[in-house]
Parts: structure tokens; C-alpha cells; sequence
């Protein structure tokens, strides 16, 4: 059990879990997922957009390389505020920036600062977590972290896209996206003036004594080496790198697919009908996904439920061939596709995760759970980069008939890996 000072102890958890991890969650979709829709709105084509906003994940890809920068200098506490504040700065840059000539060259230099910083801002998040609670805080509070992080997700994707359609109609879409960014500097305001004033302040959250360097970087090294040991390293690779190839690809032109016009092979939804759908009936059911997906892990263990999740994560993305060879207009069947395809996503990423948590187990697991996490990041960022070139040579048609033979990725790598089957039941 952590020790904590007497300001810890007097505050209450409920007052800074959910806005801190409200403010993880909102700069990381607003960088990755909103900045799609974006630049879709203004005009940039397919390949390029997948290309930038696919390079806007290298930040979390490599974060592990800065993390010990972390926790030699400053307070985890002082790098979590000052990282929301310097994502103050970085949204309001977006917003001046879109109305610019050069728009698409100054917001790319605005996300990609944004993605170092918010990046940064989870490594310190994540290391105060551990010292701002008890162990059985920690594990308490591990769902609420994660449900307000889903709750900034439909904010993202849902509210702001909402808004930015709807400021568009009135003047402009420019000056709506505009606005909507400026908003979300502002709310990343009010998060940071809050949390400074509802964060605990823990007494083993201290400066390292500069003399510690040497270890802090040996026992980095240490890290790193031992992780490469770990016995099924190579499968647990692959497996890492490419159990999302096909959503990686799926995830990002999906919501292009939505936007383009019929003529285009898209489905021409408006901003509000895109905020609604994926915002909001996508994520429920990505949220509920998930929740059942622990629920029969916990009853039964991860080797049990492998392969159900595998084809839960995989077969639901043929909704994808279905919209574009029929091209429904009506938002009741478009809805039902996605919560369909999100329900089955969620319920497959939790054996994902469940398996990095298992990878992890021994020397340094949460060490080695962030190693795991750059590898997903970096086997996500890579088909995602290209997923527009590939759309763009191929159609929208094919293009997802493409991603569902890639599912036979997943299938092949789930099939190299070894689980104790007692792992992951309660």
C-alpha cells in the first residue's frame, strides 16, 4: 500500500480519476480519430489524410524511449498539468491554423506537437495513478479510469463532430472547425485549472536525486532486455504487430467511406448523421463489447475465449462490404452496421488486452505493458498510413473485401500463441 500525505488521504479519488482520465482521452481522439473527419470536411483526399494522421500515433509508438525522462525530472503530478496545459496551447494552435492558406501544413505541426504532449501526459498519468492510490484503489478505480476515457471518446466523436456540422451550416465549414478546436482548447482549460486544484498531492511522488540517473537508465536497459527474452517472444510479436491489420486499415477509411459522396462509393452522411453514428451508436456498442468480453473472460479464462473473439473481431467487418455494395440511406440500418462491427470489436480487443496483461506477467510487468502497448501502437500506424493508397487504387468495394481477407492475419497469428489456460478467470 502506497503511503500517502495527509492531503492525499483527505482527497477523495471520485474528485480527479474521472477528469484526468477524461483529459487522456479526449486529446487522443481528437488527434487521431477527429482530425479524419477533418480534413475529410475540407477537401484532403483519402491517401494523404490516411498518411499524416496515421503518423499523428508514432508519439505513442515510441513513448517508452522518454518515459524514464519522466520519472527522472519534476513530479509525475507537475508532468500530468503541464502536459494538459501545453494541450491547451497545441488545440488552440489547430483552431487558429484552419482558417490559414496553409491549413493543412500548420495543423499537421499542431497535432503532431499535440500527440508528443498528450502521449507524454499518459505516461505520467499512468505513473500517477499507482502513487495517488492504494493497491486496492488501483483496482477499484481501474474501470471507472476506463469508462471515463470511453465517455471523452463519445464526446469526441460524437458532441464535437456534432457541433462542427452544425457550426458548419451556419457559417462555414471552415470556421466551424475552426470554432469546435477552440472549444476543445477551452475545455482542456477548465480540465487543467480543476485537476490542479483536485489532484493529491502523494509524498512518494518526488524529484529523483540526480545521482539515481545511472540506475534509473540501467535498470531501463534492464527493461528493455529482458522483455526480448521472454520466452514466445517472436510469436508474441506477431501476434502484437498484426492481430489488428485488418481494423487498422478498416478503422481509418470507415469513416471516410461514411462521409463520401454516392458517386464516390461513400455514403454522403452529414456531419451531425457521422457524430451520431460513430460517436455515439458506435461507441455504445464498442463499450459493451468490451464489458461482456471481461465478463466471460473472468468466468472462464482468455484460452477459452480466444477464438470466439478472434471471429467477433474479424467477420462483423463485412458490414463494410454489405454498405458499399448496397449503399443503404437509411440511418437505421447504417447505425445497426456499426454497432454491429464496434460490438464485435470491442468484444475481440479485450483478448487483446487481455494477452499483453498476460505477456507482461514477471520482472517489470508494467514496464513490459508499455513496450507491448508501442508495439499495438506501431501495428496499427502502419496499414493505417497506407489504407488510403490501397482505398484510392482499389474503391471503396473492394477495398473492404480487401480487409476481410486480411482477417486471415488474425486467424493465422492467434494461432501461434500460447496461453495458460487458468489465466484471466477470477
Amino acid at each position: 500500500m502506497q503511503t500517502l500525505t495527509q492531503a492525499a488521504k483527505k482527497t477523495n479519488a471520485w474528485l480527479w480519476i474521472p477528469t484526468l482520465y477524461f483529459a487522456s482521452g479526449l486529446p487522443y481522439h481528437a488527434i487521431t480519430s477527429i482530425s479524419d473527419i477533418m480534413y475529410k470536411d475540407m477537401g484532403v483526399d483519402n491517401a494523404t489524410i490516411a498518411l499524416y494522421t496515421g503518423i499523428f500515433l508514432i508519439p505513442w509508438t515510441i513513448k517508452p524511449l522518454w518515459s524514464p525522462f519522466v520519472e527522472l525530472m519534476s513530479t509525475r503530478r507537475k508532468w500530468t498539468l503541464y502536459s494538459q496545459l501545453l494541450l491547451v496551447l497545441c488545440f488552440a494552435a489547430v483552431a487558429i491554423s484552419v482558417p490559414m492558406e496553409s491549413f493543412l501544413l500548420l495543423t499537421i505541426i499542431a497535432f503532431m506537437a499535440g500527440a508528443f504532449v498528450s502521449s507524454t501526459h499518459d505516461i505520467a498519468l499512468d505513473g500517477f495513478y499507482i502513487l495517488g492510490l492504494s493497491q486496492k484503489e488501483q483496482s477499484f478505480f481501474s474501470g471507472i479510469r476506463n469508462t471515463f476515457y470511453r465517455i471523452a471518446t463519445v464526446f469526441g466523436s460524437g458532441f464535437l463532430v456534432m457541433l462542427a456540422g452544425t457550426l458548419g451550416n451556419t457559417c462555414g465549414k471552415t470556421m466551424g472547425w475552426s470554432a469546435t478546436f477552440a472549444v476543445t482548447s477551452i475545455i482542456m482549460l477548465a480540465l487543467f485549472l480543476y485537476n490542479r486544484k483536485a489532484m493529491p498531492k502523494p509524498e512518494n511522488d518526488i524529484d529523483r536525486a540526480p545521482g539515481s540517473i545511472k540506475e534509473v537508465f540501467s535498470n531501463f536497459g534492464d527493461i528493455i532486455k529482458t522483455y526480448f527474452q521472454k520466452p514466445g517472444i517472436f510469436t508474441a510479436l506477431l501476434f502484437l504487430l498484426l492481430f489488428r491489420f485488418p481494423e487498422a486499415q478498416l478503422g481509418k477509411i470507415g469513416k471516410l467511406f461514411l462521409m463520401d459522396t454516392a458517386n464516390m462509393g461513400g455514403l454522403g452522411l452529414g456531419m451531425e448523421e457521422i457524430g451520431f453514428a460513430n460517436g455515439v451508436i458506435g461507441i455504445i456498442g464498442l463499450i459493451l463489447g468490451g464489458i461482456i468480453g471481461g465478463i466471460c473472460i473472468s468466468q472462464n479464462g482468455l484460452k477459452y475465449w480466444l477464438w470466439p473473439m478472434v471471429i467477433a473481431i474479424s467477420l462483423p467487418d463485412a458490414v463494410y462490404v454489405y454498405m458499399s455494395m448496397a449503399l443503404p440511406d437509411s440511418m437505421g440500418i447504417i447505425c445497426s452496421c456499426i454497432f454491429v462491427e464496434q460490438f464485435g470489436y470491442g468484444f475481440g480487443f479485450t483478448a487483446y488486452t487481455l494477452y499483453m496483461i498476460y505477456f507482461a506477467q514477471g520482472k517489470y510487468p508494467t514496464a513490459h505493458f508499455a513496450i507491448s502497448t508501442a508495439f499495438m501502437s506501431l501495428g496499427v500506424m502502419l496499414p493505417s498510413m497506407a489504407s488510403g493508397y490501397i482505398q484510392q487504387w482499389l474503391g471503396y468495394e473492394n477495398f473492404f473485401i480487401w480487409v476481410m481477407a486480411c482477417t486471415t492475419v488474425t486467424f493465422a497469428v492467434s494461432a501461434l500463441i500460447k496461453i495458460d489456460p487458468g489465466f484471466g478467470k477470477k
